[in-house]
């Protein structure tokens, strides 16, 4: 491996398993956020979500020293396709096609349907971390696959893939930011009048339905609640023409092991659940996931999945909240754009120039677009 930030890691393992990796180990690298524990990613296993049959096969790294002591670690997969990943790559596979070569399988580090963004590259140290990039390279060299990609990564991260090889490419989400707000009120008196305006129209909407809100976590939540939630995460995919990622024994197994980084929010109305919103939670922040509902009230989505999550934020003074992929009408609702990256090699140095210039041009175009959203804050402009 080039570098010398790892002079005392003698082994680079494959793992067919989370499970292989010790837990506290792993959880000591990736640190407290909710979608990177182990118990995360062990319940996307033993759930079937994340299997070969599902096209997701497990092949996360493992680098330790002489002695056993885990020093880098990687969430890694061989893909078949590219669902349930956010950072679209279609238009790769396509052109591949069109030329006669396959794009599949592909090697992608990412945790499975989750675009929360943070690290991939998990270490004891920048160095381990600026090793572990350059050892991925090779593997993916090595291993005939087409290409490499590392979704939704951190802005350091961004650069110790770049130093080793990789191509950068921008996308936006919408996050809401905490400014020490006191509660709700302050935060609505923060944004221009149209928008706050509008927020209190939408909350007086959902108040007229006259429903009961209770958030749950892990521990309160009944295997009734997880059922009926279940029900609302496949309706919502069916009305979407699509069909669920994830199994219902991923989320009762993650509720098991972690039952402190999930939480339910259930609208009920004389004790029958009307809808209902799943998100992960830790220390920093809340990250919205899934909702769904038995029938459709005007509102309910926004409170429901903006409105009680940003007031949950304020009252248990957690950084921000993310809502998840793609969205400009979250603009409107008091969230901010927030630049997100993604790290790509592909092995055929042909399509990889075409593909450089493409991420030059594109890049280009969020700058563009960030430019554009900053003229549309929702947020009041200092000094008017």
């Amino acid at each position: 491996m080039r570098g010398s930030g790892l002079k005392h890691a003698v082994t680079l393992s494959c793992k067919q398993h989370i499970a292989e990796i010790d837990a506290a180990d792993w959880d000591t690298l990736a640190g407290k956020q909710a979608s990177l524990s182990h118990a995360f990613l062990a319940a996307l296993e033993y759930s079937g979500s994340v299997a070969p049959g599902t096209g997701w096969t497990p092949h996360h790294l493992a680098l330790a020293n002489i002695t056993g002591e885990l020093r880098a670690a990687m969430p890694l997969y061989l893909k078949q396709h590219s669902w349930g990943e956010y950072v679209f790559d279609w238009a790769w596979a396509n052109a591949y096609a069109q030329h006669g070569l396959e794009y599949y399988p592909k090697l992608v580090s990412a945790i499975p349907f989750t675009p929360i963004p943070g690290p991939r590259l998990l270490g004891v140290n920048a160095e381990a971390r600026q090793e572990l990039a350059y050892a991925v390279h090779d593997i993916a060299m090595d291993s005939g696959v087409s290409s490499l990609h590392l979704l939704f990564i951190d802005e350091d991260e961004a650069k110790w893939l770049a130093n080793a090889g990789f191509m950068i490419r921008h996308g936006v989400q919408f996050h809401w930011v905490n400014r020490d707000y006191a509660h709700f009120d302050a935060f609505l008196a923060s944004l221009n009048h149209s928008k706050r305006k509008k927020i209190r129209q939408d909350r007086r909407r959902a108040a007229a339905h006259e429903l009961e809100y209770r958030w749950l976590d892990g521990h309160t939540a009944t295997e009734e609640d997880w059922r009926f939630f279940y029900r609302c995460y496949a309706t919502t995919y069916a009305q979407h023409r699509s069909t669920p990622y994830l199994t219902p024994d991923f989320f009762t197994v993650l509720a098991r092991n972690a039952p402190d980084n999930v939480r339910l929010l259930v609208a009920s109305r004389s004790e029958q659940r009307i809808a209902c919103a799943f998100f992960l939670a830790d220390e920093e922040a809340l990250y919205g996931r899934y909702w769904g509902a038995s029938e459709f009230l005007p509102c309910v989505h926004f409170e429901l999945c903006y409105y009680r999550a940003i007031e949950y934020c304020i009252e248990h003074d957690l950084s921000r909240f993310e809502g998840g992929a793609q969205g400009e009408h979250k603009l409107s609702r008091g969230l901010e754009p927030a630049v997100t990256r993604s790290a790509h090699w592909l092995a055929d140095e042909r399509f990889a120039d075409a593909v450089d210039r493409f991420l030059e041009r594109e890049r280009m175009g969020i700058d563009f677009y960030l430019d554009e959203l900053s003229e549309r804050t929702p947020f009041q402009r200092t000094g008017s």
